[in-house]
């Protein structure tokens, strides 16, 4: 059996209440020790400045622009004139001047263009007069300044200004909303935030931190006369990029190199409840990061080179984006950005033709599902499929990703056995799946993309980290067992510093030096690990059987019919429910095959397609051999995907089980048909009166409410007697036979 990383100390028994501890696993490559940094490396702005030194003529920044009706090309190619030894990019300046860097797609007339280019000189020279300018406005080494908005190459320019001049950069999601931007616009003390243009409006609206707060604003673009004119009002410097350029191409001012320790950026995890988080990260673990990742590549024969290009469409401000681009600078290569329209991603492909693509879990079922299908169907099966099948049934799917596509990174979002597999068939190209979390710098683990023992894992820990499980016995994970499994534990070069002004959470994430990340894994012999499950999402069912949501939403999400789920339960009550966004085509394929008729809203309707569904959640249920507690007891039919627009979800679409809560409990009680659904979702309905107040506003008479107040009965709540529970029901004119349907709902709540 070929093993993948090794244990380098023994596990042990816990004693005296303390948990027990699996063994410490290293990569191969780090069995001994872990390898040198490069020597010219100690930041993440000498990833860029030693890449200028060694592509400075390589395409970086590209644009697409339309002059007259017709596309105008935009080249620049600069001299190899300049040598500085101070930092990766300056390197890669050094080495690739001419090489592509940044690209993107200048919109005219609401129609993309073709992709424009900067080259690695003209960045750094651009890079060193927003640093300039900076200093110029001001902000001093060790001052944290703001990037608000979508992926561009002024994101990036504004990033390494910061870098080459020892200041904190502060990224937003471009997808969060005004209140968590106020927040961390205060929380951080930022004084001056780059901006997108169509971000300015929500910094100076009156009532807003940011508007209070923030002393100069500049803008990616320009800002109109108003917004300029309102800036000023309300004592902000507003400048357009080429006015604060140009203010520092005019006034240039020496850089101030980070050192290894300086902290090089706080990035604010979205959060799926409560205020973000502010994850401190310092040069050394971005530059760790990076070269993890470099020699993790190294061990393959189809190595990166200058003429690789990544599109870039996760968030700049998500930890993966931000480590992949890094690592793409090191080497030279180019970075081109999306439009800004995910649903127009795949005409980004073709026109960019990237070789690398970061995140293909969250498009591969809107773009690649019923290609899959379609070939499946016809007997293709993923893990026999030959040159032939490859040539003709896949070149097109390759080609709706550009054509040139080699490697795919899944981070972010599990990847199922299903999916690698189709991909490393269809895509013709190796899949390499991760995983990792803004705390640790990005990927913790990476699959190899040539081993099928990979699929349904996610690889062997990184080159810098050591990993181990903690047991978690409350839901019967034990590192020590036939199959060790526990809560993910990370200790090395790219676990973050802690979190911003928060020690308390810092204590509680860091515990000896090992950051506890919630999630709950297992160690496969070869030494290949598997997330299984999350600690966080684990809850107590009233009968004292623990269930794990995630992991359960996993086993569920498999169903052809499902396009997304929550599952949902509480301490109050004995059974889970959930919220299930059908897959489209399929609910209409099966409309068609049944006799219905309708738009997918007027499906979702249909008791007929709920029955369905339950019917499918029920199978998988059996051929999974789920416990009794964990098969789901009732549904509601919701044909709107769970989205950021709602506050659902994250901007890296993970699930916000509060907000979902609060969603579905509001949006079940405007429908008196789904009463029931609403007892089993709150918590607050344990007392009788509570549910009493919902039956007033329901209506005495309504046929659900005869069997909400025995459903109350049998759990925890006010009556605990028949005789209270009978008064309560002649008291609100409860009739028995008012039950109706609800009664075969009830068996199955009990």
């Amino acid at each position: 059996m070929k093993i993948f990383s090794v244990a380098v100390e023994e596990g042990r028994e816990g004693k005296d209440g303390k948990p027990s501890l699996g063994p410490v696993y290293r990569n191969l490559l780090a069995q001994n020790d872990f390898p040198p940094l490069d020597r010219q490396i100690n930041s993440s702005w000498d990833l860029f400045s030693l890449s200028v030194q060694k592509y400075p003529g390589n395409r970086m920044l590209g644009w697409r622009k339309m002059v007259d009706g017709k596309v105008k090309y935009i080249l620049k190619f600069l001299s190899n004139a300049l040598i500085i030894s101070w930092d990766l990019f300056s390197l890669s300046v050094q080495k690739y001047p001419g090489n592509r860097m940044l690209g993107w797609r200048k919109m005219v007339d609401g129609k993309p263009g073709p992709y424009t280019w900067k080259t690695y000189k003209e960045v750094y020279d651009e890079v060193l007069d927003v640093g300039s300018a900076l200093r110029l406005s001001g902000v001093e080494p060790g001052s944290r300044v703001g990037i608000y908005g979508a992926n561009c190459p002024q994101w990036i320019m504004a990033m390494e200004a910061c870098n080459a001049h020892s200041m904190i950069c502060v990224p937003l999601y471009d997808t969060l909303g005004p209140g968590a931007v106020n927040f961390i616009v205060d929380h951080a003390e930022l004084d001056v935030v780059f901006v997108q243009d169509k971000k300015v409006k929500e910094l100076l609206k009156p009532d807003s931190t940011s508007s209070k707060r923030i002393k100069v604003m500049v803008c990616f673009s320009s800002m109109t006369d108003e917004e300029k004119n309102k800036s000023v009002q309300i004592g902000i410097k507003p400048y357009s990029w080429n006015e604060f350029t140009e203010m520092g191409k005019e006034n240039p001012s020496e850089i101030v190199p980070p050192t290894t320790d300086n902290i090089a950026g706080i990035m604010y995890t979205s959060g799926t409840s409560g205020d973000p988080k502010g994850v401190v990260i310092t040069h050394e673990n971005v530059a760790y990061g990076v070269r993890g990742i470099d020699l993790f590549m190294e061990q393959f024969e189809d190595k990166m080179t200058g003429d690789d290009v990544y599109l870039s469409f996760l968030p700049l401000a998500h930890i993966l984006d931000r480590v992949i681009e890094e690592y793409f600078f090191r080497n030279g290569a180019a970075v081109g950005y999306y439009h800004g329209d995910l649903n127009a991603l795949r005409d980004d492909m073709v026109e960019l033709k990237p070789t690398l693509l970061a995140g293909i879990c969250v498009i591969i079922q809107t773009h690649l599902y019923f290609s899959k299908l379609a070939w499946m169907n016809r007997g293709y099966k993923n893990k026999y499929a030959s040159p032939i099948a490859d040539l003709l049934a896949f070149r097109k799917v390759k080609a709706r990703l550009g054509g040139q596509l080699r490697l795919i990174i899944s981070g972010g979002a599990p990847l199922s056995s299903e999916i690698e597999e189709f991909l490393r068939v269809t895509c013709c190209a190796f899949v390499v799946t991760g995983y990792g979390l803004t705390e640790t710098i990005g990927p913790t683990t990476l699959g190899f993309p040539d081993e099928m023992c990979m699929v349904g894992a996610v690889g062997t820990v990184t080159v810098y980290n050591e990993m181990r499980l903690e047991e978690v016995p409350e839901m019967g994970y034990n590192p020590l067992g036939d199959h060790p499994c526990g809560e993910i534990c990370v200790r090395g070069k790219t676990v973050f510093a802690g979190y911003y002004k928060n020690p308390e959470l810092t204590r509680e994430a860091i515990k000896d030096g090992w950051f506890h990340t919630g999630d709950i894994g297992e160690i496969l012999p070869n030494g290949v690990i598997k997330v299984i499950d999350r600690k966080k999402n684990l809850i107590k069912l009233s009968q004292g059987e623990y269930v794990a949501l995630e992991y359960l939403e996993n086993v569920y999400g498999v169903a052809s019919i499902i396009e997304d789920i929550w599952v949902y339960g509480n301490s109050f009550k004995s059974m889970i429910v959930a919220v299930v966004v059908p897959e489209e085509e399929t609910a209409k394929k099966w409309a068609y095959l049944n006799g219905h008729m309708g738009s997918f809203s007027d499906l979702c309707s249909l008791d007929q397609l709920k029955d369905h569904i339950m019917a499918e959640l029920k199978l998988i249920a059996e051929r999974n051999k789920l416990s009794g507690f964990q098969y789901i007891k009732g549904i509601i039919i919701e044909p709107r995907p769970f989205d950021i627009e709602r506050d659902l979800v994250t901007a890296t679409l993970k699930k916000k089980r509060n907000q979902l809560l609060k969603y579905y409990q509001i949006n079940a009680r405007e429908k008196p048909d789904e009463v029931t659904f609403v007892n089993a979702l709150s918590a607050s309905f344990e007392h009788g009166e509570s549910v009493a107040e919902e039956i007033d506003i329901l209506g005495h008479a309504h046929p659900a409410s005869y069997s909400t107040l025995s459903k109350i009965h049998s759990e925890r709540g006010a009556w605990n007697s028949v005789q209270e529970f009978r008064k309560t029901m002649e008291e609100k004119g409860i009739r028995k036979q008012n039950a109706g349907s609800w009664v075969e709902f009830l068996h199955a709540m009990r």
